[in-house]
């Protein structure tokens, strides 16, 4: 069986300061508002490389071309606001409106949530061995809790003791038991004797 260790964790990129992230954020968020949102791929592109997703990439693409779209646009209108058609200036006015929102919106959004999930990776499990007791905690240890091999060798107290039974000496009672058939034998001859002799009297 292979062992199981600790996983490598991955580097993960510091998280800077509550105040630095601020900082960052109302500069970013001021450049767009005063440029009328021609700057707008600038707080995309810081989102691009703090998070380094392709859907930021991409949404970076699309925000540098509309801000480079808006530009062209304002440069084909005239300098004097009174020669502008009042279409042309609803369409700029919703184009400039509408990039602000969604460049504000979106980067504050995702760089917020992606700061908020940073050096938070997920815990690894790792085995624990529990490690043997110390010679001072196995004598305190319940008998349900001592080791499998130390109750396997202490004895029961209930089971008693059993000894082998001692062999009776069958030859000296085979002999005791001749002796007193011989003596009852004697006897019985010796009564049937007398009782011969007191007949033929």
């Amino acid at each position: 069986m292979h062992g199981y260790g600790p996983m490598p964790q991955q580097p993960t990129t510091p998280r800077p300061s509550p105040a630095t992230l601020t900082t960052v954020r109302v500069i970013l968020v001021a450049l767009t508002v005063l440029s009328c949102g021609l700057l707008g791929w600038a707080p995309m592109l810081r989102l691009a490389i703090v998070t380094r997703r392709p859907r930021d990439w991409f949404l970076l693409v699309v925000v540098l071309a509309l801000n480079i779209g808006l530009f062209a646009f304002i440069m084909a209108t005239p300098d004097d606001p009174d020669q502008m058609s009042d279409a042309a200036a609803l369409f700029m006015m919703l184009w400039i409106l509408g990039l602000l929102a969604g460049v504000i919106t979106y980067y504050l959004y995702a760089e917020i949530r992606h700061y908020n999930t940073l050096g938070a990776p997920a815990p690894y499990a790792t085995p624990v061995h529990p490690a043997p007791p110390l010679p001072y905690q196995q004598q305190h240890l319940a008998p349900h809790q001592q080791p499998q091999s130390q109750q396997h060798q202490q004895p029961n107290p209930y089971t008693a003791p059993t000894t082998p039974p001692t062999p009776t000496p069958a030859p000296q009672r085979l002999d005791q038991v001749r002796a007193e058939l011989d003596e009852l034998s004697d006897y019985l001859r010796k009564e049937n004797k007398d009782s011969r002799d007191g007949e033929g009297r």
